[in-house]
């Protein structure tokens, strides 16, 4: 465009200019816990929505791992949005499917965590004699069995075959094969539930995969892979495919832009490490029944805090709650909390829900005992920080996968009751009290706190969790782990400044590479203004002030590429003390003379 005119000659030139820049809405409800679970990718962020999804990524639970997984089931009970890691230990093995000649028990079983992991091993399985791997670490996966059958010239193994009823038709061959004056390539595979550990029913067939072929660069007519590993290990919810079975073969004998060798052995030109072989001696249908698998066991203080590892980066994931299991020892569980805090607060945009040391409170007889153990463990859990919110409870809930009671940490479903508070009035609410705080789905409290026992929780930011009469079981606290007189020591505070700080942040990115002039701050200030009147008229705020102009952008501001606001907010506070004075009068007293007396 030239300097002055936008055009050499007469022209009309038209312009798009975007000044509609706005706050972006934002949520404050997505929770992330690390646990032990049966099933699933390990290692890796797995986003889940509700308990349905949770079981069908990662298993039913066991008496080993049902706390963990209750801890997460009962914060889908307020929210639907979770960040789950699964933790292994190094005992935990992926069951295996060896080659036909290889027995099992001469393979070294693997730790592969997830995907990415297999990507990395995927040759030390070839070479380990594995064909079929389990997808996830555990002893689910013995119970999966793979069955494949081979093309074949007559109908007999196909028919013979188990799981023909699977198919419309027999393997035989390919598009992609009869273009290149091959034959017979196609395979027919299924991943069956061998002994309803996953369904419930044994010999349930839990995937299957019609006309694939054993070709590695065969792919159907839209252009896509049919090679039979490839399709495997992208689809399969169950295994991974490592390599074939001692009854194909790769032949190596060539270039790779000849013909194809058929399963029955017609040659037709030059062959490459591409293709695949079946001799006509081959078993046209096999099973692989998987072994081998080992569960984790339970985790240790580590194993947790390597998981939360995966959330220490904000710039990764977006998350609100970092719930903190419950570890038994006083030592272990004060380590693993501090971690945790000290992850929300360098993230600066969740809060670290935390409950007491498992032994603190879980059968323990004397209600003193356990008010002074979680007072203990509360005064060594540091930093004292507004990013920190504590609970004093475990809750008595059922067991419905193993027909039993268990004690969970309350700390999944304080967190759920921030997020249900969030998704009902707003995130400067607090959540305490009969109108929010409700926890749902309980049996029971292992600790019944007396007036004076809640004083002193309270007094150490512990907020006690009570069995009001007429109210239920319900959040009876809302502060932070601040120990020092401020206006963060409330969560709906802390929650306030967390939303805002999200969304004006993120309506600050606009400003980048502007330029710093009157312009500039004052859309910047138009921008922001209307979000924290809407926020005061919710009542988050009882007042407010943007100042972005010369007071705070300086020369020297502007001279180092700056962009400086200020935003003063006065937060709204909630109430946790009533004082109902009943004042008695003579009868001829007039009410204005004493009131405001008293």
């Amino acid at each position: 465009m030239a300097l002055f005119s936008p055009s050499e000659s007469p022209a009309v030139v038209v312009k798009e200019i975007d000044l509609t820049g706005g706050v972006p809405n934002v949520q404050s409800t997505t929770g992330a816990i690390v646990g032990n679970y049966r099933w699933g990718p390990a290692e890796k962020r797995t986003f889940i929505a509700n308990e349905t999804e949770l079981v069908e990524k990662f298993g039913s639970p066991d008496s080993d791992n049902t706390i963990d997984f209750h801890s997460a089931s009962f914060f889908l009970r307020y929210s639907s949005s979770l960040q789950l890691v699964r933790a292994v230990t190094s005992a935990a093995k992926n069951a295996h499917g060896p080659k036909a000649n290889a027995a099992a028990s001469s393979i070294t079983p693997s730790t592969i965590q997830n995907e990415d992991v297999f990507e990395t091993v995927e040759a030390a399985q070839i070479s380990n004699a594995n064909t079929f791997v389990g997808r996830y670490p555990g002893d689910l996966g013995n119970g999966l069995l793979v069955s494949r059958c081979l093309a074949s010239t007559t109908d007999s193994a196909f028919n013979d075959w188990e799981y023909s009823t699977e198919f419309d038709a027999k393997p035989e061959t390919s598009t992609f094969m009869e273009g290149k004056n091959g034959e017979n390539d196609e395979i027919h595979v299924v991943v069956v539930d061998e002994t309803g550990v996953f369904t419930g029913t044994k010999g349930t067939v839990l995937e299957r995969y019609p006309f694939l072929s054993i070709a590695k660069d065969a792919k159907n007519s839209a252009g896509s892979s049919i090679f039979v590993r490839d399709v495997i290990n992208e689809r399969s919810e169950y295994v991974y495919m490592a390599a074939f079975d001692s009854d194909i073969s790769t032949v190596n004998t060539g270039g790779l832009n000849g013909g194809l060798i058929g399963i029955n052995g017609r040659l037709s030109g030059d062959s490459g490490e591409n293709y695949i072989t079946a001799g006509g001696t081959a078993t046209k249908t096999k099973d692989f029944q998987l072994s081998g698998g080992v569960a984790s066991g339970v985790l240790g203080k580590n194993d947790y805090i390597t998981g939360y590892d995966l959330f220490a980066d904000k710039d990764q994931v977006e998350i609100d709650f970092i719930i903190s299991p419950s570890l038994p020892d006083r030592t272990s569980h004060k380590a693993l909390a501090n971690d945790l805090i000290s992850k929300a607060a360098a993230r600066k945009d969740c809060v670290a829900v935390v409950s007491p040391a498992r032994d603190d409170v879980v059968g323990q007889t004397s209600s003193s005992d356990i008010k002074d153990n979680i007072v203990a463990t509360a005064q060594e859990i540091t930093p004292f920080s507004s990013y920190a919110v504590q609970d004093g409870n475990f809750l008595k809930v059922f067991d419905k996968f193993n027909d039993q009671f268990i004690f969970i940490p309350a700390s999944s479903s304080t967190a759920g009751i921030m997020a249900a508070t969030d998704i009902n009035r707003a995130a400067w609410f607090s959540p305490a009290g009969s109108r929010r705080g409700q926890y749902l789905g309980i049996t029971s409290l292992a600790f019944t706190p007396t007036k004076s026992e809640r004083d002193a929780l309270y007094k150490n930011s512990v907020n006690p969790i009570a069995n009001i009469p007429g109210s239920g079981v319900i959040l009876f606290g809302d502060k932070t782990g601040l120990r020092r007189a401020s206006a963060f020591d409330r969560i709906n505070v802390r929650r306030l400044f967390l939303v805002l700080e999200r969304a004006i942040s993120r309506a600050a990115e606009q400003v980048l590479f502007e330029f710093n002039d009157e312009f500039t701050r004052a859309e910047f200030v138009n921008i922001i203004e209307p979000v924290l009147r809407e926020v005061k008229g919710r009542r988050g705020i009882t007042d407010f002030r943007v100042v972005a102009d010369a007071t705070n952008n300086t020369p020297e501001v502007i001279d180092r590429n700056e962009f400086r606001a200020d935003i003063f907010i006065k937060p709204a506070r909630s109430i946790n003390f009533v004082t109902l004075n009943f004042v008695a009068v003579r009868t001829g007293v007039d009410f204005e003379e004493v009131v405001g007396t008293v």
